[in-house]
């Protein structure tokens, strides 16, 4: 395979010499610009070479994990990302995504009128120099935490060591890592990068995919020069139309409506948090179905068809085409088209102009051009779109932002005529631009800036960066050309108030989700949670029984050390996972059809922390699975005697209808969680339109109508805590941590994860889902037509057991095996009751029992398979010098 450097090279004497991968990361073409004569293409971008988006998204990411692996997870967690407009802005999203809780932030050419300018800096080789930073929240940058700065390549460092001293001289911070695909300096710029981290005394990183320089001969850009006259076509012209049947014939281009998600930015253009990434990836499915839709005519598929061979057996070629700086919304969609099964390249479009030549030695086959359709500050110009001329494309997917859906798009010479003219199936796909607004100035200030305005205006000014000596050097013209700009910008921040960071103590986060919070897939469950991770909560397990038994705290105050089982009882939970699977799979099949025959619409799953969320995440599959339907998933915490998270509802309501939520849990004893949540739901009118129902997997003690299966029976996932539930903790709810404005919290025990079973567990339930769906079909016609009212038998019996057990408080009997387990692992236990002849569901049970001390007895008349009794009269003196339970009185 031909090297595509190889004809720049053979006629300029450009030598790329380093590390071997180099070749296949970058090509060469030429500029049309007389500032620097070659141009490095890569060919993992996603700019000017088409490439899958698996690789161009995977590139990015693998980046982003290798930072955070370099910090370590809790400074990843302080860390801001910053990428560089126009091609490495979805780079620098990828970078942020691998991060996982990093907020993100990219420069832009584009002005947004009422947003403060939070810096700028020139970039003085490239075609268009000027970039501003323009984030929502003007403290973004202002953080003590680690900036990670994005570009596609580090040639001579100039832009980003110029970015980090000015923000550093206003808002200094101990460490920065450079991000690029490769690192390009000579020597010379790696010595000053060296001499610069000292001089800051700060630590700068760097992380790239690989390293070399570019060996430039003398009068290299003269030569250039001359070249790109000579080869450079007539003005406008542009390659024949070429496609797989020959044929030339223009279609109109169809448009389709994506349903993009409210709130959520195009881009990070002003900024862009892991909670938008979240949002933006649970929306993907059905923003891919709806493009699918639109690409059926040019794929060869029928509406919501699977993909299929064109005719001749050729697999249709599908490309998606991003617009400038919003390269990230058109990668993920890409990205979401080829896991759906199609053969996608993607790419965007561009402002930089290079020479086109039809070689397999050179980087840049095809040029189409077009005029610009955004109404660009700097007035108009020609817009090119690189290698997608003769790609052999069935179909085009054109993505742009609002700002961009102008005439220019449509006219005879504008974007969609020149894809229409090479490609026989154009989809145009428009994603609405963000534009977050200013906050008007209080009445006290009279207008003015506050201290904390001014300060932060302060550093707008002194955030003036440049991109090499030569800019460094500018005139005292040019210098006063940026001080005017600057003086622009504060101007407009005087006349219509003080731009301030958002009210974070009165707007809800958005939820959390894996892989920065739980080890569960982010689609899986978005947890309405704050992580806790890094407070101190554990507490030995009978200094938490006597506290909360002494009334001296509550049980979600503190955390129990998480359990570590033995080889033995591993194995005992391992084969009950591959006797019970399929029991399991055919329960969450049972409770799965039965919400979705008795709720209209599309309902919305929200488990109750922690046991009710892998329940949740079954059901969520098993919908995927036997229906097509992706249902949003959330966990929300519900504390017995202090209610549900009222503030999840709140979120919930406002991003969801009531009416579509379901509530999920794992199972019932007696029904306190039941009686909880419908109290509270009761007691306050604002939530009067969510529905207290409880959907759980098994109801043993006969306290819901919507249920799999009201058997007591092992259920795998109750034999272990954080292990087999996305390695979080039992929820937490203390004054100390959990304002009136937070979400309950949590914990993220990231270090069980070489022990975590979480996804397994999940797929080896998944796996029997066929195998149950014919006897799921049957049961739930027989269930739908069945009397389901809840007669709470549990209840009586568990009022029954205590008064026999000379107990007296129903809170000390936990019912059913899934509560017994929890007893055995967190809780001081007395003694376990047993139904007599009960065999293995009780097996873990038994081993439990015998590890600590606990005595089983054997009763009839129970109708739970096992009862746990926590010790009623519980001291320190209630365990021997052994670590046992003593005998009860």
């Amino acid at each position: 395979m031909v090297w595509t450097g190889t004809w720049v090279a053979e006629r300029l004497g450009v030598e790329l010499i380093g590390d071997e991968e180099l070749p296949a990361l970058l090509g060469l073409a030429l500029r049309r610009n007389p500032k620097r004569a070659h141009l490095l293409v890569s060919s993992v971008l996603g700019k000017h070479v088409p490439q899958r988006p698996s690789v161009v998204y995977g590139s990015g990411l693998g980046l982003g994990l290798r930072v955070r692996e370099l910090l370590g997870a809790e400074e990843a967690g302080r860390a801001v990302v910053l990428g560089y407009a126009e091609t490495a802005t979805a780079l620098g999203h990828a970078v942020a995504d691998g991060l996982g809780t990093a907020p993100y932030l990219h420069s832009t050419r584009r002005p947004v009128p009422g947003v403060a300018t939070a810096g700028g800096f020139e970039e003085s080789h490239s075609h268009a120099t000027s970039h501003l930073l323009l984030p929502e929240d003007p403290a973004l940058l202002a953080g003590e935490g680690p900036l990670v700065l994005v570009d596609d390549e580090f040639s001579t460092g100039n832009t980003v060591l110029n970015t980090i001293r000015g923000l550093h001289e206003r808002y200094p911070r101990e460490r920065y890592v450079v991000v690029a695909l490769v690192d390009m300096r000579g020597p010379a710029d790696r010595d000053r990068l060296t001499a610069f981290a000292a001089e800051i005394g700060a630590r700068v990183d760097l992380l790239t995919l690989a390293a070399g320089t570019v060996g430039l001969p003398e009068g290299v850009l003269e030569k250039g020069q001359e070249l790109v006259a000579r080869y450079e076509p007539a003005p406008g012209a542009a390659p024949a139309p070429r496609t797989r049947g020959g044929s030339t014939a223009v279609a109109a281009p169809v448009r389709a409506d994506l349903g993009w998600p409210a709130g959520v930015p195009d881009g990070g253009r002003h900024g862009f948090t892991p909670g938008h990434r979240a949002r933006l990836e649970a929306a993907l499915p059905a923003m891919t179905r709806a493009l699918t839709e639109a690409l059926a005519p040019g794929t060869g598929r029928a509406p919501g068809a699977a993909p299929r061979d064109l005719p001749g057996g050729a697999r249709p070629r599908v490309l998606v085409l991003g617009f400038e700086e919003l390269m990230y919304a058109p990668l993920r969609l890409a990205g979401a088209l080829e896991d759906a099964g199609l053969d996608v390249r993607y790419s965007t479009t561009t402002r930089s102009p290079v020479l086109a030549v039809d070689d397999p030695g050179y980087a840049i086959r095809t040029r189409l051009v077009f005029p610009a359709h955004d109404d660009p500050a700097d007035g108009p110009g020609e817009r090119y779109a690189y290698n997608v001329a003769g790609g052999g494309y069935d179909a085009v997917v054109a993505v742009v932002d609002s700002t961009a859906d102008t005439p220019g798009l449509h006219a005879p010479e504008g974007l969609l005529a020149q894809l229409a003219a090479h490609i026989p199936h154009v989809v145009l796909a428009v994603v609405p631009s963000y534009a977050p607004g200013t906050t008007a100035a209080p009445a006290a200030t009279g207008g003015r800036r506050a201290p904390e305005a001014t300060e932060k205006a302060d550093v707008i000014e002194e955030v003036i960066a440049t991109e090499d000596i030569e800019a460094a050097e500018a005139t005292e013209e040019a210098e006063a050309a940026e001080e005017a700009e600057a003086t622009e910008a504060f101007g407009t921040i005087e006349t219509f108030g003080t731009v301030e960071a958002p009210e974070r103590s009165s707007m809800l986060p958005e939820p959390l989700r894996g892989p920065a919070f739980s080890s569960y897939a982010p689609e899986e469950v978005g947890w309405l949670l704050q992580d806790l991770s890094d407070v101190e909560l554990e507490a030995p397990t009978e200094e938490r029984e006597e506290a909360i038994q002494r009334g001296g705290a509550h049980y979600a105050e503190s955390l129990p050390v998480e359990y570590q089982p033995s080889d033995r009882y591993q194995e005992l939970y391992r084969s009950a996972l591959e006797s019970s699977a399929a029991r399991i799979a055919h329960a969450v099949g049972v409770v799965t059809e039965t919400v979705l025959a008795e709720r209209s619409g599309r309902p919305v799953l929200v488990s109750l922390a922690r046991a009710g969320t892998p329940v949740g995440v079954l059901m969520r599959r098993w919908a995927r699975h036997r229906h097509g339907l992706d249902l949003p998933h959330y966990a929300v915490s519900i504390v017995r005697g202090r209610g549900i998270d009222a503030n999840a509802l709140r979120w919930l309501a406002a991003h969801h209808d009531p009416a579509d939520v379901v509530f999920v849990d794992g199972w019932t004893g007696k029904g306190a969680i039941t009686r909880e949540l419908a109290a509270a739901l009761r007691e306050s009118e604002e939530f009067a339109g969510f529905d207290p129902e409880i959907a759980v997997l098994a109801d043993p003690g006969s306290c819901v109508r919507t249920y799999g299966t009201r058997e007591d029976f092992l259920i795998p996932s109750a034999c272990l805590n954080s292990t087999v539930s996305g390695l979080i903790s039992r929820t937490v709810l203390r004054s100390d941590l959990v304002g009136p404005d937070d979400f309950h919290g949590a914990k993220f025990y990231r270090d069980l994860a070489g022990a975590d079973v979480s996804v397994a567990f999940l797929d080896a339930v998944e796996a029997r889902f066929d195998e149950v769906a014919d006897t799921v079909d049957t049961d739930v016609k027989e269930l739908l037509a069945t009397d389901r009212t809840p007669t709470w038998e549990g209840w009586a019996a568990v009022e029954r057991i205590s008064e026999e057990q000379g107990i007296h408080d129903v809170n000390l009997v936990k019912p059913g095996v899934g509560e017994t387990t929890r007893v055995l692992l967190r809780r001081v236990p007395w003694k376990i009751l047993a139904r007599r002849g009960a065999g293995a569901d009780l097996a873990h049970v038994r081993l439990l029992a015998e590890q600590r001390g606990v005595p089983v007895e054997e009763v009839d008349d129970l109708p739970y398979t096992c009862v746990g009794l926590i010790h009623p009269q519980y001291t320190r003196g209630a365990t021997g010098a052994d670590g046992k339970a003593v005998v009860s009185r």
